[in-house]
């Protein structure tokens, strides 16, 4: 339990800070805030979620803002944001937006929040650790949160902190450099270390009580050096000695819950097929792979792979790989129907044309598409086959048009 003088001293310290600090690149989310909703804005670490919060204050006339990151806020109680409600009062007058930055830190946290809703307040709040935050709501909010997932910069917020234009040398940049805001600004891969261990470290061997991290690293080290490969939990087990697949199970929940990587499964419309099928895996960044690992970059279709992952991701949350007799690298699923299929080749040859098309035209007949999109490093061109339209494109092109 903390003063309430404390935290005032708090409140207006960190208020002083973001007066003084720099709005950052604008990002790519439009933001409504809604009366008796909770706006929550997930991320991994560093992926800007403090300075999109800062920009979106910017823009009320009237708001509220607690970061509970903040050491000097230790000791901090759920009875403490009683006090935070009258402090905010007699600073700022009645009638703001509440602004709380890692609100996940604090025990029972969703207990105010609660309260704050049903006084049909507006509140926005960022946490790092998605599990945590969906088990919570999903017990506390039912239906009265909104969701934002923000992840590293875009290829076109990338070209907007550099002040770049689009071209192909700038999307070399970005394919190697990924997008932390940190990182981009400093190119200090010690930067991109310490994230990781960051993220190992108090998301999740803190967090899940976990006192062997070495067995940790090295799972997500030899996940991010594979992204568009397949794996299995029973692989991941034999390859590090692990004594039970749950464990396995468990460590792969907790590194996608904090965000360092995502795993896609097998299209199936069995969702049981789908947990047994080998899945792939893809990284939260190109730059994070290229930094805390030393395979990532000799390949570069499997870092071109993980950029167009990441676009798509961005809109859709229903990505599949797609393997009959033939393997398509993308195929996104909206509303219970497929609606994309998309091939990622670096380089279209004559070596390598057929099987690329022969998968993607695999994908179009089963899911009746008559269009799809093979996305290389810098090719154009198109392809009319029995019917159905392929385009080929440059994927710096394509991340820009979506």
């Amino acid at each position: 339990m903390l003063t309430k003088e404390t935290i005032r001293e708090v409140i207006m310290s960190q208020r002083e800070t973001l007066n003084k600090s720099e709005l950052g690149t604008p990002r790519e989310k439009e933001v409504k805030i809604e009366e008796s909703f909770a706006l929550l804005i997930t991320g991994i670490r560093r992926c800007g979620k403090s300075t999109f919060l800062h920009q979106i204050l910017k823009k009320q006339k009237k708001g509220y803002y607690l970061n509970l990151e903040d050491p000097r806020l230790d000791g901090f109680e759920l009875s403490d944001f009683n006090k935070i409600e009258i402090i905010m009062e007699e600073l700022y007058g009645e009638g703001g937006v509440y602004f709380f930055d890692e609100i996940q830190n604090i025990e029972k946290w969703e207990k105010f929040i609660r309260y704050l809703i049903d006084k049909k307040e507006r509140i926005i709040i960022t946490g790092s650790n998605a599990s945590l935050l969906s088990r919570e709501l999903g017990t506390k909010l039912t239906g009265r949160y909104l969701q934002i997932e923000l992840f590293p910069f875009s290829f076109r917020e990338f070209l907007d902190i550099k002040k770049e234009n689009p071209s192909i040398k700038s999307f070399e940049g970005y394919l190697d450099n990924g997008g932390f805001p940190e990182y981009l600004k400093k190119e200090n891969q010690g930067i991109l270390h310490e994230l990781l261990s960051d993220v190992v470290m108090k998301d999740i061997a803190v967090r899940f009580g976990i006192k062997n991290t070495n067995i940790l690293n090295k799972i997500v080290i030899h996940l991010i050096s594979n992204v568009g490969k397949e794996f299995s939990y029973n692989s991941i087990k034999k390859m590090f000695e692990i004594k039970s697949v749950q464990s396995v199970i468990d460590y792969i929940s907790y590194f996608e819950n904090a965000y360092l990587i995502y795993s896609v499964p097998r299209f199936s419309y069995s969702y049981k097929q789908q947990q047994v099928n080998p899945k792939k895996v893809y990284s939260i960044d190109n730059g994070f792979s290229y930094a805390n690992t030393a395979s990532f970059s000799k390949d570069r279709g499997k870092m071109l792979e993980n950029v167009i992952f990441l676009g798509l991701r961005r809109k859709f949350k229903d990505i599949f790989y797609f393997q009959e007799k033939n393997e398509c690298d993308f195929v996104v699923k909206q509303k219970e129907k497929i609606i994309k299929a998309i091939q990622v080749c670096f380089e279209l040859n004559e070596e390598n044309k057929g099987r690329e098309i022969n998968g993607l035209i695999s994908a179009m007949e089963r899911f009746k598409l008559n269009g799809g999109v093979i996305l290389t490093y810098n090719q154009e061109d198109q392809f009319l086959i029995e019917g159905k339209k392929i385009l080929v494109k440059p994927a710096w092109r394509w991340l820009l048009e979506n």
